[in-house]
C-alpha cells in the first residue's frame, strides 16, 4: 500500500523544523565569532595589525564555494543576500563597523549597493565626494568607504588619495557587486575601501599607480608592464596639479599584486627611469558573472 501523501500540517511543521535546526546554527555560528574576536584581541595586544572585522577575499572565496554547490528552486541572488546579512551581522558581532559611501542627493545607486552588500543593520552614512569617505576611513570615523569606478574623465581622481606608501594608507579591497548578474540592477560598479590590504583569493585584479615624471606613450607604459608580468586591463591618468608635476597614470593589472610585488619595481626598470614609482594600492576578487538565466539554481 504507497505511502500517504504528507497533507500541508506536516509539510508546515517539517519546515518549523528546518528552521529551528537553521536558528540552531546561526547561534552556533555566533558563538564561534565570538571566539574569533577573542582571537583577534588578543593577537592585537600582542602587536598584530588585524583590527577590522572584515575580510573581503575571505567572503568572495566563500561565496564561490556557496554558489558552486548550490541547486534547487531558491535564487542564488537570494541566498547570497542571505549570506551577506549573516557576515555583516557577524562582522559587528567581532567589533564597531560602518560604511562612508560617496552618494550624492538624488544619486543613490551607491547607497542601495552597499546596503546589500554591507546588510540592512550596518550603519551607513552618505557624504557627496568620494575623498570624504575615503578621508573618514583614515580618521577612524568609518571602517570602509564605497566609492564609485575610476572615471577617466575626472580630473581631480579619488584614487590619488591611495598613492602613498605608508601601510596605514587606505587600500581597495574590494568590487561590488560581488555577485554580478549579466543584467545588474544598479548599471554601475564600485569599490570598497578599507585600512588593510586586499587578499590573494586565486581570481582577482589590482590596481597599480604610478607616478612618472614625464608624459609617455600608452605603448611604451602596457610594454613595460607586459614585459614585467603585469597584464593591464585599463588605464586611467591624472592631470598634474601644477607645473613641474609629475605624471600620475593607474593601472587595472589582471592578477593579484602585493605591496611588496618585486614586478612593481621591474616596471621602473624597463622604463629606465629610476625616478619611476610603481605600487599596489590594492584590488579584487574578481566577481562571480552570472547569466540572466543562472539566477536561479
Amino acid at each position: 500500500m504507497p505511502a500517504a501523501k504528507p497533507t500541508l500540517n506536516d509539510l508546515r511543521s517539517e519546515i518549523d523544523s528546518i528552521d529551528d535546526a537553521i536558528h540552531d546554527l546561526l547561534m552556533r555560528r555566533a558563538s564561534v565569532v565570538e571566539k574569533v574576536a577573542a582571537t583577534k584581541r588578543t593577537a592585537r595586544h600582542a602587536g598584530s595589525d588585524e583590527a577590522l572585522p572584515l575580510r573581503p577575499g575571505r567572503e568572495a572565496a566563500m561565496m564561490r564555494r556557496l554558489v558552486a554547490r548550490h541547486s534547487g528552486a531558491l535564487q542564488i541572488s537570494v541566498m547570497a543576500r542571505i549570506w551577506r546579512e549573516i557576515m555583516a551581522g557577524s562582522s559587528r558581532v567581532q567589533a564597531d563597523f560602518s560604511i562612508s559611501v560617496c552618494a550624492p542627493e538624488g544619486q543613490r545607486q551607491l547607497w542601495d549597493m552597499a546596503r546589500d552588500h554591507f546588510g540592512s543593520t550596518t550603519p551607513i552614512t552618505a557624504v557627496t565626494a568620494p575623498v570624504q569617505a575615503i578621508r573618514a576611513v583614515i580618521d577612524g570615523t568609518a571602517s570602509v568607504a564605497v566609492v564609485a569606478w575610476p572615471d577617466s574623465d575626472d580630473h581631480d581622481p579619488w584614487w590619488r588619495a591611495l598613492l602613498h606608501e605608508d601601510a596605514k594608507t587606505p587600500r581597495i579591497v574590494a568590487r561590488l557587486p560581488v555577485l554580478e548578474p549579466d543584467d545588474p540592477p544598479y548599471g554601475q560598479i564600485c569599490l570598497a575601501i578599507a585600512r588593510m590590504d586586499h587578499e590573494d583569493t586565486g581570481n582577482d585584479h589590482t590596481f597599480v599607480g604610478l607616478e612618472l615624471p614625464e608624459a609617455i606613450s600608452r605603448s611604451r607604459l602596457r610594454e613595460a608592464l607586459v614585459d614585467s608580468e603585469l597584464p593591464p586591463t585599463a588605464f586611467w591618468n591624472a592631470i598634474p596639479n601644477g607645473a613641474g608635476d609629475g605624471i600620475l597614470q593607474l593601472v587595472e593589472i589582471g592578477g593579484y599584486v602585493g605591496r611588496l610585488d618585486p614586478r612593481l619595481a621591474a616596471v621602473a626598470e624597463r622604463l629606465g627611469d629610476a625616478a619611476v614609482k610603481a605600487q599596489s594600492i590594492g584590488g579584487f576578487a574578481v566577481p562571480i558573472r552570472l547569466p540572466v538565466d543562472a539566477k536561479k539554481g
